[in-house]
């Protein structure tokens, strides 16, 4: 005899709305298409509280009393979290040789920091820059200001990271070194026995204070109003989660809580040319970061920044991945597009967090689908994330040779060829992106520009465009 299936979205009355409520608080666009993965992890919660299905369990979120904890379980059930100390290098470069140190020459009157890392899981990237802002200030420390604030919506998340005691894995890119330098070996002071723990030294924990924040509030003015003036702010990795509406909306919101002439670092994927309607973007080598000036629009934009030296001992590059030989950019021909689960499967693994994979993921789908412009872009983003420039470079032109009008690959080509100081080939990168965004309707979406329109994408462009240096 037949056992009858699970229960599942698809015979559940209620989850439809259960579903719209969680993403209409959480924000997670993540879970539009993904039922299946959302069902499993609300499954979890209904076993933990005894609710039949998803009506059971949304009338106890409803409830006045133990709702508020059960969304704070439910949040953390459903949030990704995967971080590790100093993760994308080329940014911490741009922290440590160009954004940290101007901030601390131009506060030398007041010396005082303040500096937000929002989304930040379980902790590694505020400790990460406490270690980082620590070691520029040096003797100066106790002279100083310095408040590192970092927010999350998830519980459980805050509550690792208050203990700041971390695994091997978070520490995956730190050499042993570094480790002693920077961590106690062994248990932890929240009591951990776990083999092969690391707890932060007290001098960087106490740099660093978690709120528990649903960046959400940057939408409804429920984050606090005393939250501005902020030096730099960190969001990393979080907006790939988010609808393109509440992208625009919380960078604006972010935008606004800047000192005047304050930094934005965002995630490698997530800059997009709308942002330049309000801040103003600022190509470093490796990154491109956001500043927030008294008129977004009249400030030039600035020189690229040379090339840094090399990163001190503290800041690593991401491990290598397993390497294979790049798939040679075939001859154009009609392409046959690849099957949507294609493309779908390398966004999920990225949007997870989970950039190795997602690279894995691509590589495999261009063996599949050689001719497929839109995959060699993804392959060219990743790359990127990854810290492998060279293979960016050939994957944008890849996506370019295949298909001329890819107003997106010429636009990243051009924001990386200016991280590197190529400003030639920038130039003519970002003015075909201006060119051909031209040639759209103004309002029309650029395709793969996540929700910007034909005429923000030639603006972004156009101000990214590297200023030539004169003799």
């Amino acid at each position: 005899m037949k056992r009858p299936a699970p229960p599942g979205p698809a015979s559940d009355p209620g989850y439809p709305a259960l579903k719209a409520q969680v993403i209409a608080r959480t924000g997670q666009h993540y879970y539009d298409d993904k039922d299946d993965l959302l069902y499993d992890r609300l499954r979890k919660r209904f076993r933990a509280c005894g609710s039949a299905g998803s009506e059971a369990y949304r009338a106890l979120l409803d409830r006045a009393e133990e709702g508020a904890a059960e969304w704070e379980a439910l949040e953390a059930e459903i949030t990704i979290g995967e971080t590790f100390f100093f993760r994308y290098a080329e940014q911490f470069t741009a922290l440590r040789d160009t954004i940290l140190p101007g901030l601390i020459a131009a506060r030398q009157t007041e010396r005082c920091l303040r500096i937000w890392s929002a989304g930040c899981s379980t902790g590694a990237e505020p400790y990460s820059i406490a270690i980082l802002v620590h070691s520029l200030l040096g003797d100066a420390l106790p002279e100083w200001r310095v408040a590192i604030t970092g927010t999350d919506i998830s519980a459980p998340a805050l509550q690792v990271a208050r203990a700041a005691e971390f695994g091997r894995w978070a520490l995956r890119t730190t050499p042993a070194e570094d480790r002693a330098r920077y961590f106690l070996a062994g248990p932890g002071t929240a009591g951990s026995t776990r083999d092969g723990s690391y707890t932060l030294k007290p001098e960087f924990r106490r740099m660093v204070r978690f709120e528990r924040q649903n960046l959400m509030g940057l939408l409804d003015g429920s984050i606090p109003a005393p939250a501005t003036g902020f030096d730099l702010i960190l969001c990393r990795n979080v907006l790939i989660y988010f609808r393109e509406e509440a992208v625009l909306g919380i960078v604006r919101g972010l935008g606004r809580r800047l000192a005047p002439d304050g930094w934005l670092l965002l995630g490698h994927a997530e800059p997009n040319p709308a942002f330049a309607g309000w801040l103003l973007p600022v190509n470093l080598p490796g990154t491109v970061a956001y500043r927030r000036p008294d008129d977004p629009r009249a400030a030039p934009p600035p020189a690229p920044v040379p090339p840094p030296p090399a990163l001190p001992p503290a800041v690593h590059r991401p491990e290598a991945l397993p390497s294979a030989p790049p798939p040679p950019v075939p001859s154009p021909a009609p392409p046959s597009p690849p099957p949507d689960d294609l493309r779908a499967r390398v966004r999920a693994l990225a949007d997870s967090g989970d950039t190795a994979e997602a690279w894995r993921a691509v590589r495999a789908a261009l063996i599949a689908a050689p001719t497929d412009a839109v995959l060699h872009y993804y392959e060219g983003l990743l790359a990127r994330a990854l810290g492998r420039e060279a293979e960016a470079e050939r994957a944008f032109r890849g996506a370019i040779y295949l298909d001329r009008s890819f107003v997106m690959a010429h636009y990243q080509l051009g924001l990386l060829l200016a991280a590197e100081g190529r400003e030639a080939e920038a130039g003519r990168a970002l003015d075909n992106a201006v060119r051909l965004s031209q040639a759209l309707p103004p309002d029309a979406p650029v395709a793969e520009g996540g929700g910007a329109s034909a005429r923000q994408l030639a603006e972004g462009a156009a101000l990214a465009r590297p200023t030539r240096r004169r003799a």
